[in-house]
């Protein structure tokens, strides 16, 4: 087996990784899924406009569990999605509508980085 080099992403001390947690009725899934990709069209474009997002990645399971994983420059810059109208009313409001519930959100300070 060859060996593999890895290189750490470089990242400002004061990063932070936010993580945001939902479920869902499994059997719901197709109504979820179609409402995660309308709600992408009009959150994404909010996204870009806020400052010190690094990286934002959205994943959805058929066993009723999506989540949301952010990357962001500052804990103060990935707390601006807590007050993200398109985040926190319009998607939630969309979301909620197909019987998706939301878990608290947390943001993490890293503590180290690995990258293949």
């Amino acid at each position: 087996m060859p060996e593999r080099i890895t290189m750490a992403e470089s990242l400002p001390a004061t990063a932070v990784v936010r993580v945001s947690r939902a479920g869902f009725d499994p059997n719901r899934f197709a109504e979820v899924d179609a409402a995660s990709k309308k709600t992408s069209e009009y959150i994404i474009p909010a996204i870009r406009r806020l400052p010190g997002l690094l990286h934002f990645y959205a994943g959805l399971s058929p066993k009723g569990s999506i989540v949301q994983v952010s990357v962001w420059d500052t804990d103060e810059h990935a707390a601006q999605l807590d007050r993200l109208k398109e985040m926190v009313v319009d998607g939630r409001r969309d979301m909620e509508a197909v019987g998706v519930t939301f878990t608290p959100i947390f943001n993490y300070p890293i503590d180290w980085t690995w990258t293949v």
